[in-house]
């Protein structure tokens, strides 16, 4: 990976630190939370899936915890929040368009440090998607809500999978930095109309026996009321 090209993935990497902060103090603000809140929520939301990762991982330290830099963005993205309400139109596209992105770049660099200690790319593409997403499970859990990557988000996580296999199918044929940056651009192509258009997983089937014959019945009757 080229100097420059490494800068930019660490500015949207740092970036995508902040804006789960800030994202981490909304629903602390939400909820009424004091600034013990704003913290812990900014810290679970933006550095909670590297830390998940890490620790299974279990290569050393989670480097949250040894490069100052995750931990001062976290709390800037607390200290924002505490101190400015997110509540415009324009600013939550503005944090939304920076999520997308950093959704692809954690995603990359959890299926590359996965890759890096050996796993293969399945289990290395899961880490990739729990870095990019497990911090605001963590953050949904801890204030008691379900987390919005289980149902009724506009295919969040499954930008997320989509970046982490692409970056496991490229830095298999050598090329991480096109993977690198082919993730962070298929996160934002997919999460960005999903969001306008309101795309979403469809729910549980029902392929009941009762419900079955119900739809075996329907062209029956349709058919009959032709010819009446």
């Amino acid at each position: 990976m080229t100097f420059e090209a490494e800068v930019v993935f660490d500015l949207v990497d740092l970036l995508g630190v902040v804006t789960n902060g800030i994202l981490g103090g909304v629903v602390a603000r939400q909820l009424r939370m004091d600034l013990v809140g704003f913290t812990v929520l900014a810290i679970l939301s933006g550095l909670g899936g590297g830390i998940l990762r890490d620790t299974l991982l279990q290569q050393g330290f989670p480097v949250a915890l040894t490069n100052p830099a995750y931990l001062t963005c976290s709390l800037l993205g607390a200290v924002l929040a505490y101190f400015l309400v997110f509540g415009s139109r324009w600013t939550f596209r503005a944090l939304f368009l920076a999520d997308c992105l950093s959704v692809g770049c954690w995603a990359a660099t959890g299926t590359v440090k996965a890759l890096g200690a050996g796993l293969a790319w399945p289990p290395a593409a899961l880490l990739g998607v729990v870095t990019a997403v497990g911090g605001g499970m963590i953050r949904d859990v801890s204030v008691g809500r379900l987390p919005a990557i289980f149902g009724g988000n506009t295919l969040y996580a499954t930008s997320a999978v989509l970046a982490s296999g692409l970056m496991a199918l490229l830095a298999g044929l050598g090329h991480p930095t096109w993977g690198m940056a082919g993730a962070i651009v298929v996160s934002a192509v997919v999460s960005v109309p999903a969001r306008r258009f309101c795309w979403r997983l469809p729910g549980p089937a029902n392929l009941s026996p009762s419900t079955l014959r119900k739809l075996r019945r329907r062209p029956r009757q349709g058919r009959h009321e032709k010819r009446g």
